[in-house]
């Protein structure tokens, strides 16, 4: 059994806990909160702390990291060096230099893995996606357009700490947005050219409300992104264009249920003749799976001691370089975040 300790117990470290609860090689044996005023233990026998640093003194195999982004790298360091594997949920810092950190300390702990949350990879419609690119059945990629956005900041069942330069970092971009800037890495491959505009016009936090992205790989692909706090219907819609056809992912399904069906639709273009109204197949998901994905993955990767291939390091460190350039191109707001 992989012993599990959680830091950050609120809403996504009682979701993960769930997936470890499922898992049939997996035990949560402590987690840590802040809200806990004292130490002590679940009637199920999990343990219970204020401080993580209690709970990595636990006998612990794994550590999961459900904290602010402020908190997130110190804590993931402190599990390495305790000899812990460390998952990690996205984002991974507050800036790519909290992962340049990290990876140093992964590079001395060979026998550790080290995984980060990018829950949307492990989507159905996600990976379907990525096989019918990976085929080239549709031909090369063209261009991408992607929108994720909600109606405020904070929603639902969300603390305030996300509006809050501070602890966070970073608005909506950081927080949601950066699930639409992996996949595009993912689709894609890396950018070399980024321009953008950020503004936190309208809800006037600390932090940005919109982030509009035009990106352009070294061999032409060319991807255009909004993250926005100011969707009033909820929206996730990221459009695939290729030479033969298009694929449409659209919807999410979430933990809030607001993103409508998981959908993916695969468009077969004839130019000759189909006079721009092409064949289309839609694929709708009902049962959302990738966050028992994930820890299996991470558990598998412990047990098999096999290196962790989709949501490395490396991918988390390649992302957040991409997000700190597209905040950073916009040279009013860099101003403002340096």
């Amino acid at each position: 059994m992989i012993r599990v300790g959680i830091a950050g117990f609120g809403v996504v470290g009682q979701r993960r806990k769930d997936c470890v609860d499922r898992h049939p090689e997996m035990q949560l044996v402590g987690v840590c909160d802040q809200l806990y005023q004292e130490d002590g233990q679940f009637d199920d026998g999990v343990k219970f702390f204020k401080y993580y640093t209690r709970l990595l003194e636990d006998d612990l195999d794994a550590l999961i990291v459900c904290l602010p982004n402020n908190l997130a790298p110190e804590v993931t360091d402190q599990g390495l060096k305790r000899g812990l594997h460390v998952f990690c949920e996205k984002p991974p810092g507050q800036s790519a230099e909290a992962v340049k950190k990290t990876r140093l300390i992964e590079r001395k702990c060979p026998d550790l893995k080290l995984m980060y949350g990018f829950n949307h990879r492990y989507h159905h419609s996600v990976q379907e996606a990525v096989s019918i690119i990976n085929s080239r059945q549709l031909g090369g990629l063209i261009n991408l357009r992607g929108v994720y956005g909600k109606s405020k900041l904070v929603t639902f069942n969300q603390t305030d700490w996300r509006i809050k330069r501070e602890i966070a970092g970073g608005g909506v971009l950081l927080d949601q947005g950066i699930h639409m800037v992996d996949l595009m890495r993912l689709f894609a491959g890396e950018f070399e050219e980024v321009h953008s505009f950020i503004s936190n016009s309208f809800w006037q936090h600390d932090v940005e409300d919109n982030a509009y992205a035009l990106m352009r790989t070294s061999d032409g692909v060319v991807a255009m992104l909004n993250s926005s706090a100011t969707q009033w219907r909820h929206q996730f819609r990221l459009d695939i264009n290729l030479e033969r056809g298009s694929l449409v992912l659209g919807g999410i399904l979430s933990g809030s249920k607001s993103y409508g069906a998981e959908t993916l639709t695969v468009i077969y273009a004839d130019v000759e003749s189909d006079h721009g109204d092409p064949k289309e197949v839609v694929t709708r998901y009902n049962h959302d799976p990738s966050w028992d994905f994930e820890i299996s993955e991470f558990a598998s990767c412990i047990a098999e001691n096999r290196p962790i291939i989709k949501s490395s390091s490396r991918d988390a460190l390649r992302t957040m370089e991409l997000v700190d350039r597209i905040y950073d191109s916009d040279p009013n707001w860099s101003k403002k975040r340096n």
